[in-house]
Parts: structure tokens; C-alpha cells; sequence
């Protein structure tokens, strides 16, 4: 995934280009914390450099203490509302950009499947796909499973 991507919000009030540089796999959290925040059954995120992030637009910011401990900053689009990335303290320098708000995610299946121990039960995981009960532990654990393409 070598190649510029862009997006936006739901309005187009607020439009991203993501540089080419480091970028993860995309991956879907099925953790309760993001059936919330998104009103579906899991939240589709790819883990990219912040530095390779330009943003145009207005966003507004909420701050959450996750399940972890971690803090996030969730930055959105002031009109429409919808959630573009989030920053969480314990990784500085990267974001979880939100693979939904891509101009074109068709091809960004994901590359693993997170906090499956709260999942919907009708959504059904490909047996080649990973999936855990909770999240990667370690940066090693993050690497193994949505390592850079």
C-alpha cells in the first residue's frame, strides 16, 4: 500500500490525504467500546504514520480512557460528526485512521479480526483470517498480525 490514499468525511466538510510511508494492515475491532462509537458491529482501522497525514477541514476532538488504560483523541468533522482517526497516548506518532472514510476501502479487507470475545455472533471470521479474543499485547504481537504490507 505504497500509494497516496484520500478521504473524508460523510459531508466532505472534511478531506484527508495519507502520503505515501508507513501504513498497516487494515483490521476489524470487534471490541464493545467500538460497536458503540460506531452503532455497527465492528469498526474497520488501518494504523498509519501522523506525519503522513495532511487534513483540511474543521475537526473537533473527544477524549476517552479505553479498556486498556490508554487515552485517545478522537478527531471528527464538526458538521457531520463522523470520526476520521483516533490518537492514543501509548503510541506516539501513529493513528488509527478509520478504513471507512477512504475514498475507495473496497479492497481494504481485513487483515485480522480483534476483541472477537464480544463479537456479534452472526458475523462470520474466514478461517484464514486471525482472530483473538482481545487486542496484541505487544508492539511484536501488532507487527505479527497487521505488520506493514
Amino acid at each position: 500500500m505504497s500509494k497516496t490514499l484520500t478521504g473524508g468525511c460523510a459531508c466532505g466538510a472534511v478531506r484527508y490525504t495519507l502520503k505515501s510511508g508507513f501504513r498497516m494492515k487494515p483490521y476489524a475491532c470487534h471490541c464493545t467500546d467500538c460497536q458503540k462509537r460506531t452503532g455497527s458491529a465492528f469498526s474497520s482501522h488501518m494504523l498509519v504514520t501522523r506525519a503522513d497525514l495532511t487534513v483540511e477541514g474543521e475537526l473537533n476532538e473527544g477524549h476517552v480512557v479505553q479498556p486498556s488504560g490508554a487515552v485517545s483523541r478522537i478527531a471528527g468533522c464538526v458538521k457531520c460528526m463522523a470520526r476520521i482517526y483516533a490518537e492514543n497516548d501509548q503510541r506516539a506518532g501513529v493513528i488509527s485512521l478509520r478504513v471507512g472514510t477512504l475514498d475507495d476501502s473496497k479492497n481494504m479487507s481485513p487483515a485480522a479480526h480483534f476483541w472477537v470475545s464480544s463479537k456479534q455472533p452472526w458475523i462470520i471470521i474466514p478461517d484464514d483470517v486471525p482472530a483473538l479474543d482481545t487486542q496484541p499485547q505487544s508492539s511484536e504481537e501488532w507487527m505479527k498480525y497487521v505488520g506493514p504490507e
